[in-house]
């Protein structure tokens, strides 16, 4: 998809859903915690359609950024969305959002580190954008594992474009069982093969 199409989709979808999501931000960023960048909504369409999201579920969103992803996959599946977010001043456009949103009764917003953050025993399906280094994931991956344990249920992970540092350590995480991939690699040029959504199932 060409440059100038990708954004006109972008907008196209902004507009439709009544939210402003585009645009990067690495204000806050670090070693730690990567800039926020939104979701393609070509990638959240394929995400939708994989048939892995219904209105049965309650996804949670690492790293929601101003909310896309919960918003749109909430429109498209009428699934239930949890957004969690530590910038707290992008925590605040994706609050904004939400109050003129389409779908935004089925999403929430929480500010918080994703370290504290108790996953709730609703969560079955849990999304990751490369919102934060390897040292984050692993203490995130013992608080969904927690939550696992004290509430035993169908329970799948979501990668979009892992890098092999991530695949390499989830591959070694005892609990996960490489489940499927969501190939998204048609979308865009140049045949990158990050470009997918990798899915684990926890046991």
């Amino acid at each position: 998809m060409k440059k100038s199409q990708e954004n006109d989709e972008e907008q196209k979808w902004d507009k439709l859903l009544q939210i402003h999501t585009t645009g990067r931000d690495d204000s806050n960023s670090d070693q730690y915690r990567y800039p926020y960048e939104p979701t393609p909504y070509t990638v959240l369409e394929r995400f939708a359609n994989s048939g892995l999201l219904c209105k049965e579920n309650t996804l949670l969103d690492y790293g929601c950024g101003k909310g896309r992803a919960d918003f749109f996959l909430s429109y498209q599946t009428r699934c239930h969305t949890i957004g969690v977010e530590y910038n707290e001043r992008i925590y605040e456009k994706a609050v904004e959002n939400r109050e003129q949103g389409v779908a935004a009764g089925r999403t929430e917003f929480v500010l918080a580190d994703a370290v504290q953050f108790s996953v709730p025993a609703e969560v079955d399906r849990i999304y990751f954008f490369n919102p934060f280094s390897i040292e984050i994931l692993k203490k995130v991956l013992a608080r969904v594992l927690e939550s696992y344990y004290e509430n035993p249920r169908e329970l799948l992970l979501f990668f979009y474009y892992p890098s092999d540092e991530y695949i390499s350590y989830l591959m070694t995480v005892d609990e996960l069982i490489f489940s499927d991939e969501i190939d998204c690699r048609d979308l865009f040029p140049g045949e990158n093969k990050r470009e997918r959504i990798v899915v684990f199932e926890v046991e």
